[in-house]
C-alpha cells in the first residue's frame, strides 16, 4: 500500500539562504524565544517575504534559529537563517522586516549565506552584566575567587526539577570594571567570555557561582546583555559568524 501524499504541488525549492543578526533591546529583552519566533513569522508575512516551506501535510517556513538568549536578558548578537523561494536583495529584506517588527526587536544585519553551517561557527558568547549596588572592589574579589576554583557547582531549577552544573568550566575569561553608577550608588560591571556547553551556563549561573564562593551580595536585579557570539579562536578572540558570508565589497 502506498503512503498517503499531501494534495497539491510540492513547495518550490529554496534558491537562497539568508542569515540574520538581530538584537533584543529595552523592554523587549523580556521576550521569550517562542514570543520572538511568533513575532518574526508575523513579520515575514507582513513584509511578504517569499519564504521556502517544508513539504508534508503541515508546511512550515524555512527558519532556523541559533542559540537563543535566555528570557530577561538583552542581546546585540542573536542569529537565525531563512530559506527563500525567490532571490532577494539582503539589505532591502532587512529594511522591510525591521519595519514589520516591534521596536526593540531590531534587525542589525542581513547577508546571503555563502555556504557552511552557521551553528558550527557559534560556540562562545561575550556577556556584559551590570550589577547595580555592587562595588568594583567587591566584584573583583568575587571574580578572583571564582577563577581560582577548578569547579563551581550551582543548582538550576528546570521543568524536570533541580539540576547541578559547573559554572566555572564554561567561563574562559572574566573581567571587571566600574560602571557609571546609579542614583543610589555603585554599579560594577562584569564582562565574561563563556563557552556554549551542555547544559548551557547562563549569566545568572555565573552570578550564583560568585555568590557561593565569595558571598557576593546583589542588592538589585542584574542587567545582562549578550554583546557578541561566535567561535573562539586561538588568540582567545570571538570571530564574527557572518564574516565569511559578507560580500567582498562590504568587508
Amino acid at each position: 500500500m502506498s503512503k498517503r501524499q499531501p494534495e497539491g504541488e510540492p513547495p518550490p525549492p529554496v534558491v537562497q539562504r539568508v542569515r540574520i543578526r538581530y538584537a533584543k533591546r529595552g523592554r523587549l529583552r523580556f521576550t521569550s524565544h517562542r514570543d520572538f519566533a511568533r513575532a518574526f513569522e508575523r513579520a515575514l508575512r507582513r513584509a511578504e517575504v517569499p519564504m521556502g516551506y517544508s513539504a508534508g501535510f503541515s508546511p512550515h517556513p524555512k527558519v532556523s534559529y541559533v542559540g537563543a538568549s535566555p528570557t530577561g536578558v538583552a542581546s546585540e548578537a542573536e542569529y537565525l537563517e531563512i530559506g527563500l523561494a525567490v532571490r532577494v536583495d539582503p539589505e532591502r529584506l532587512r529594511v522591510a522586516l525591521d519595519a514589520s517588527l516591534p521596536d526593540g526587536l531590531d534587525l542589525v544585519e542581513v547577508v546571503e549565506a555563502a555556504g557552511g553551517s552557521l551553528p558550527e561557527r557559534i560556540d562562545t558568547s561575550l556577556w556584559q552584566v551590570e550589577l547595580p549596588g555592587v562595588t568594583t572592589a567587591a566584584l573583583e574579589r568575587a571574580v578572583r575567587l571564582f577563577l581560582a576554583c577548578t569547579e563551581v557547582p550551582v543548582e538550576r531549577l528546570t521543568k524536570s526539577g533541580k539540576r547541578v552544573l559547573d559554572a566555572r568550566a564554561a567561563v574562559v575569561r572574566a573581567d571587571t570594571r566600574g560602571g557609571p553608577g546609579t542614583p543610589e550608588g555603585d554599579c560594577a560591571t562584569l564582562e565574561m567570555v563563556v563557552r556554549h556547553v551542555t547544559p548551557a551556563v547562563r549569566p545568572d549561573d555565573v552570578l550564583t557561582g560568585l555568590q557561593s564562593v565569595a558571598d557576593l551580595e546583589l542588592p538589585e536585579p542584574p542587567r545582562a546583555t549578550r554583546l557578541a557570539q561566535g567561535s573562539l579562536d586561538v588568540t582567545g578572540q570571538i570571530t564574527d559568524p557572518l564574516q565569511a558570508d559578507r560580500a567582498p565589497s562590504r568587508t
